[in-house]
């Protein structure tokens, strides 16, 4: 990371080595806090003499550890997504950028040169929250850069609470211009008919007031049990959507929504509320780093859906 921030630094001529370098930081600290739960958190799946090493039993495997084959940027962050689901700022979405540079760079020394910026901080935002469960020092991590790392986050925050005061502008004007020549009875017959469902798909959904018009929205996410005490099932919403004002807020602005942001535990307990939950066999995981995915694939917590 180190020699990333020095990269950056150093301006456009060498913002190539800034986003590989800060690429191979992301991944290695994401790798970093899946092995600190288990060596073969990192491992390649279907790699069984990777899986012998890192759980103790060299002896049984048939290729030496030197040829252990680990998992991708895109895997590991997916993989410690789904532990720190409250805890990571950065979805897959927001990744995307990041590895088509990292790998951009790495094989053909080409990357999207606007978005340098972009996929530098998404890095930083990244390690952030990593530092804290590596129980690292962040004054120690990043060093003499960490007036760059402030500065750079705070012109992130900055720019996104921007963008999203433009959408809300943009939406209460829609809904004006849609809604505002129907008088109250009209206006809610309307409205109850256009918001009844979302247009916006996830696993699942939390209808709530829009920010912007007020009319009924939807908190788009994933779910996921919490056995710490005694098991809930807890939603983590990462979009909302309003079909009424065409509202729709995710990644980095969706942060900046305040409590609507924040997770939320449902009232049904995961026996129940999973009761119709069974294997979507069309369901295809989207993994570019392992073309070989679709072969054996068989269905797993991500491909179960309410019937």
């Amino acid at each position: 990371m180190t020699a990333a921030l020095a990269a950056f630094s150093e301006g456009p001529e060498s913002y190539d080595f800034a986003v590989h370098h800060a690429g191979i930081a992301a991944e290695h600290l994401l790798k970093a806090y899946l092995a600190s739960l288990h060596p073969a958190l990192i491992v390649e799946a279907r790699d069984f003499d990777s899986l012998l090493h890192a759980t103790g039993h060299p002896a049984h495997a048939s290729a030496p550890a030197s040829r252990v084959k680990t998992i991708g940027l895109v895997e590991a962050h997916a993989r410690v997504h789904k532990i720190l689901r409250s805890q990571l700022p950065v979805g897959k979405q927001a990744l995307d950028p990041v590895a088509n540079a990292r790998n951009g760079v790495a094989h053909s020394g080409i990357h999207d040169v606007a978005e340098v910026q972009t996929v530098f901080t998404t890095c930083l935002r990244l390690i952030d929250p990593l530092l804290i469960e590596l129980k690292i020092d962040p004054d120690t991590y990043w060093g003499d850069y960490r007036s760059l790392h402030d500065r750079l986050i705070e012109e992130r925050v900055r720019a996104a609470r921007i963008r999203l005061e433009v959408k809300l502008a943009k939406s209460r004007a829609i809904f004006e211009q849609r809604y505002g020549h129907l008088g109250t009875n009209e206006r809610e017959i309307v409205l109850a008919t256009i918001t009844k469902h979302s247009h916006v798909y996830m696993e699942h959904n939390e209808e709530r007031p829009c920010p912007a018009c007020g009319s009924k929205g939807w908190l788009i996410g994933t779910t996921h049990v919490d056995s710490t005490n005694e098991p809930v099932v807890v939603f983590t919403p990462y979009v909302f959507a309003c079909s009424a004002c065409d509202l729709d807020v995710e990644n980095e602005e969706f942060w900046e929504l305040g409590d609507l942001s924040d997770e939320v535990v449902l009232d049904d307990p995961p026996e129940v509320f999973y009761e119709n939950w069974e294997p979507d066999y069309d369901f295809v995981p989207d993994d570019p780093e392992d073309p070989t995915i679709d072969a054996n694939w068989e269905p797993d917590e991500d491909s179960y859906r309410d019937r």
